[in-house]
C-alpha cells in the first residue's frame, strides 16, 4: 500500500506541476508529499523530477513513467469502487466543478443532503465561472449552465433554465424601458466576459427565431453574482439566469426588461468521462444531484413526483 499511495502522490505532483500542490490535492503536507515521491525514486533507482528552487520539471524517466503509473492508480481506483458499490458501501472522493452562481444556489445545499445519505463519499466542490478541462483537471463531473459544449464527453441534461434581461427600476426611469431588442444598443449592457466566454453576445427569442445581439457596456466582469450586484446598483441591464434573480425580481428591487423577447433558455447539465459511470458512487450523485436540483429549481418539495 505505501507504494501505492506514492504512485497516487507522483501522479498529482507530475499533473499539477509542484509538490505542495499534489499534496494539497491529496490531503497532505508539502513534506510528506515529498518524502513519498523520494521513496518512489529510491524503489525504481531513478530521479523522476528534476528539482530547482523554482521550478520542478520530470526527467525523461519521469515522463515515461507517468503515463503507466497513472493507469495503474485509475484502475485501481475504479476496481476499488467497483467493489465498494457491490459492497453496498460506496465510498470515496468525488471531485466536482460549477458555475459560481450554480454552485452556490443548487449543488452547495443539496451536498450535505447526499453525504448524509452516503456518508463515506467525501466531495470536493470547486467553483469556477471559467472552462475547465475535465481530464487535464482530473474532475469526476463537471456542471454547466448554457448550450452544451462539443465534448467527446458523456452529457447528461437535466432541465433548460429560463433566463431574463433585468435592471433595477431607478435605472430604467432614468434611462428609458427598451421596448425592442434594437433599443438596447443605447443602453449599459453588463457583459459575462472572459477567454472563451459564451456571453460575448446575447440570443433573444423573437417569436420562433432567435437573434443575436452584439452589445457593450461600462462594466464586464467574470463573475455571474458581480453582474447582479451592478443591476441592482443601477448600472445597467444584465441577462441572468431566472432562479439567480427570482428573489429580486419578486421584490420589485429588479424589473424585467423585455419580457416578449426574453433570453434563449440556459441548458442545465454535467458531463463526465464514459468510463467514470462504471463507478456506483458517481451514478448515485449524478442521479441525486438530476432529482433534488429539479426540485429546487421547479419549487417543489422533496418527495414530489421528478420531472419527465
Amino acid at each position: 500500500m505505501p507504494y501505492l499511495e506514492s504512485l497516487k502522490v507522483f501522479v498529482r505532483v507530475f499533473e499539477l506541476g509542484s509538490i505542495t500542490a499534489g499534496g494539497r490535492d491529496l490531503r497532505l503536507t508539502p513534506a510528506v508529499a515529498s518524502n513519498r515521491v523520494k521513496e518512489l525514486e529510491k524503489r525504481l533507482g531513478v530521479r523522476l523530477f528534476n528539482r530547482t528552487t523554482r521550478k520542478l520539471t520530470p526527467t525523461e524517466a519521469g515522463q515515461s513513467f507517468y503515463d503507466h503509473a497513472r493507469h495503474v492508480v485509475e484502475t485501481l481506483d475504479e476496481a476499488e469502487a467497483m467493489i465498494a458499490g457491490h459492497a453496498g458501501h460506496p465510498r470515496g472522493a468525488l471531485a466536482v466543478t460549477a458555475p459560481l452562481g450554480l454552485g452556490k444556489r443548487v449543488l452547495a445545499p443539496l451536498i450535505p443532503r447526499f453525504v448524509d445519505l452516503y456518508p463515506e463519499i467525501s466531495v470536493r466542490l470547486r467553483l469556477s465561472d471559467r472552462r475547465v478541462d475535465i481530464l487535464a483537471d482530473r474532475l469526476d463531473l463537471a456542471f454547466f449552465l448554457g448550450q452544451p459544449p462539443d465534448s467527446t464527453l458523456k452529457l447528461r441534461k437535466i432541465m433548460d433554465c429560463p433566463r431574463v434581461l433585468c435592471a433595477a427600476p431607478g435605472y430604467l426611469d432614468r434611462r428609458g424601458r427598451p421596448a425592442a431588442p434594437d433599443e438596447l444598443a443605447d443602453h449599459n449592457c453588463l457583459l459575462l466576459r472572459y477567454p472563451r466566454s459564451p456571453e460575448y453576445f446575447w440570443t433573444l427569442c423573437e417569436g420562433e427565431e432567435m437573434r443575436r445581439l452584439h452589445l457593450s457596456g461600462s462594466y464586464d466582469s467574470d463573475d455571474g453574482d458581480v453582474l447582479t450586484l451592478w443591476a441592482l446598483d443601477g448600472r445597467g441591464i444584465a441577462n441572468r439566469p431566472l432562479f439567480e434573480v427570482a428573489a429580486h425580481l419578486a421584490s420589485g428591487a429588479l424589473e424585467e426588461v423585455l419580457p416578449q423577447t426574453p433570453p434563449v433558455p440556459s441548458v442545465f447539465g454535467c458531463l463526465y468521462p464514459h468510463r467514470r459511470l462504471q463507478d456506483p458512487k458517481i451514478r448515485l450523485f449524478i442521479d441525486f444531484m438530476v432529482d433534488e436540483s429539479r426540485r429546487l429549481l421547479s419549487g417543489r418539495a422533496p418527495g414530489d413526483a421528478a420531472l419527465p
